[in-house]
């Protein structure tokens, strides 16, 4: 690192270079101690780490080691990496649901509501927080000729999005002024972000493998409010924005068509559908269905 820092900082010192680039949280209290010690600059600090990381051997399935991680892994060591840092920003370059390039929940709505409790709640502690990986076309393993086969991406071999893909869209949209939500439950979390246009409620219902979890009816007041103008849910669950469902419908063809690929596209859209709400004193209030594994981000317009 030394070597690298200062050929890189003679050639312009504006070139921002950090580290130590490692797996599993690894080496960081060593990098950052080595730079002080060595009046070094380093201007942020980079890792990577998967919830199953820690918690069995590489021969333990993927799903003995989700049941295994505690639900708030990945906040966990954001928080240490964060402490470690010491004020430097911090970039996980390299993070996913699981390790495992063949792990189908990669494929399904149970990928789009962890990562969604994961980057809501590393939100205040990194700086970039990249997911392993963009598409399905990568280097790393054998080339499938499956549509769905688990693989890393957010999007599948014939660019098709999956519910993770869907999830990332749902966070895109929200605003950039987090409000304080009051309560809590075992499995279902809610954030309240507000943008110039009005507010997002976004509701998961997720548990890990192996832990209880059934359809929950969430009820949510907002106090201090104006009157709605709308409002609308969107959702990603097992009927809603997800394309590997239809694809078993349609006999989970090795091979699609063009006409298929189409369905397929369609299937994994975000659907917008109104949501009643009920207002007075003001005060908004409103239920809604949450089944297991499930992400819903109902929008109002103020």
């Amino acid at each position: 690192y030394r070597h690298t820092v200062e050929a890189i900082k003679r050639i312009d010192s504006s070139l921002q270079v950090g580290g130590p680039a490692t797996a599993q949280n690894a080496w960081v209290p060593e990098f950052v101690s080595f730079c002080e010690q060595n009046n070094l600059p380093a201007d942020f600090i980079s890792t990577h780490y998967y919830p199953t990381d820690a918690f069995g051997s590489e021969d333990t399935d993927t799903i003995s080691q989700l049941a295994d991680a505690p639900h708030h892994v990945m906040r966990q060591r954001a928080s240490e990496t964060h402490e470690h840092a010491k004020g430097r920003p911090v970039y996980y370059t390299e993070w996913s649901i699981s390790s495992n390039p063949r792990d189908p929940f990669h494929d399904e709505p149970f990928a789009a509501a962890l990562a969604t409790n994961i980057l809501m709640s590393v939100d205040s502690l990194v700086a970039g927080y990249s997911y392993w990986t963009f598409t399905d076309v990568f280097e790393e393993n054998y080339f499938p000729s499956v549509p769905f086969h688990g693989g890393f991406g957010l999007l599948n071999l014939y660019g098709i999005a999956k519910p993770a893909y869907r999830a990332f869209e749902l966070l895109h949209r929200l605003g950039d002024e987090l409000l304080v939500v009051e309560g809590s439950h075992k499995t279902v979390s809610a954030w309240t972000v507000r943008n110039k246009d009005g507010l997002t409620v976004l509701l998961t219902n997720h548990a890990m493998p192996r832990h209880a979890i059934k359809t929950e009816l969430a009820r949510v007041t907002l106090s201090d409010a104006s009157e709605p103008r709308s409002a609308y849910v969107q959702r990603i669950d097992d009927d809603h924005a997800n394309a590997r469902r239809v694809w078993m419908d349609i006999g989970e063809p090795e091979y699609l068509s063009a006409s298929e690929v189409d369905q397929l596209r369609a299937a994994s859209c975000l659907q917008s559908e109104p949501h009643p709400l009920r207002f007075k004193d003001q005060t908004i209030q409103f239920d809604i269905a949450l089944p297991p594994h499930s992400v819903a981000a109902i929008t109002i317009a103020l």
